[in-house]
């Protein structure tokens, strides 16, 4: 991997399956990343271990995350694709960083809060440290720009400080690393019930993920939230009519799009037809990235090969970092 380049790192949970939503505002951006920078691209299992305890699936969905990534178009040749738990200088540098990060901060985290509130009965120290488990996944590849979306920006800061800190009390040893904003490319994907965008775990019928079939992405499209339609010619589209649209924008031909774009403003707009439109359009668009994704899940030679380039490039980027940070530490005591 090119060194000269500047460093890009990003994380994503093995929990749950990816859909449309990743896949336009994140996944397309990423394989354009993986052309001009260093990629680092973690699946962050040990983060999974905060909200799921129970590791009986653990296994299955880091090679559908994995694989998905892939089918999406990650280039495991161009970015390092690995797992996290494979890093064990991660879990060296977290514990140095635990001695930099503060209660009252760490307690003040939007994050910590609600989902101390969705599992009172397992509120761990993982889950209070998470974004010191965050930033040593960042900083361990010295990167400079980390992808994330609005609810990781306060993450993101609390890095930056644990990197001043650092710097502050050992020495010069990291970049603070910034936001990557892909600007007019970052899309947000509204869900199919006119009610915000999908997600990963809300409203699994109004989402459309990349492991559906073509069956279930059909039923999903066609229970769209519709009306009886516009009553008088140029009427502004409401909400949930304006998200279908939306869809279409991603996945339809500009004609189509155009076609029932003048059939609403004409009135002459069948929902029904419409519908059936982006519904076909969905599926060819889904139907290629879930069967690459279904093929490279099943290859475990494959998946095992993939995980092991991925964890020596990170790892050698690691190796470098925390003898970097050993020797500002002071914790270098044979010379």
């Amino acid at each position: 991997m090119n060194s000269e380049k500047a460093i890009v790192m990003s994380g994503i949970r093995p929990t749950g399956y990816l859909h449309l939503g990743n896949y336009f505002g994140a996944m397309r951006n990423y394989v354009k990343l993986q052309e001009s920078y260093t990629c680092y691209f973690m699946v962050a299992d040990l983060h999974a271990l905060t909200t799921h305890p129970d590791t009986k699936e653990l296994k299955e969905n880091v090679h559908r995350v994995i694989a998905e990534n892939i089918a999406c178009g990650i280039d495991p040749e161009k970015a390092a694709l690995y797992c996290q738990s494979h890093i064990r200088e991660t879990s060296e540098l977290y514990l140095y960083l635990n001695m930099l990060a503060y209660l009252g901060e760490l307690e003040k985290t939007t994050t910590f809060k609600d989902k101390a509130r969705l599992q009172p009965d397992n509120i761990n120290a993982g889950l209070l440290t998470y974004p010191v488990l965050q930033a040593a996944d960042i900083i361990l590849h010295r990167a400079t720009w980390v992808p994330v979306g609005k609810d990781q920006e306060q993450h993101l800061e609390m890095s930056r400080n644990f990197v001043k800190r650092f710097n502050h009390r050992y020495g010069e040893i990291f970049p603070e690393p910034m936001a990557y904003n892909f600007g007019e490319d970052l899309v947000k994907v509204p869900s199919l019930d006119g009610t915000g965008k999908m997600s990963k775990s809300e409203n699994q019928l109004a989402t459309l993920y990349l492991a559906d079939s073509d069956e279930l992405i059909r039923k999903k499209v066609m229970k769209a939230k519709t009306d009886a339609g516009p009553a008088a010619p140029d009427t502004p589209k409401p909400d949930y009519i304006e998200n279908i649209f939306q869809l279409m924008r991603l996945v339809s031909n500009p004609e189509a799009i155009r076609f029932f774009e003048e059939a609403y403003q004409q009135c002459t707009i069948r929902y029904g037809d419409l519908k059936k439109q982006l519904a076909e359009d969905m599926v060819t668009f889904i139907s290629p990235i879930r069967e690459k994704a279904e093929n490279i899940r099943n290859d475990k030679k494959y998946l095992d090969e993939v995980m092991s380039m991925g964890a020596e490039k990170a790892r050698k980027s690691a190796v470098a970092t925390m003898e970097l940070v050993r020797e500002a530490m002071g914790l270098v005591y044979s010379k």
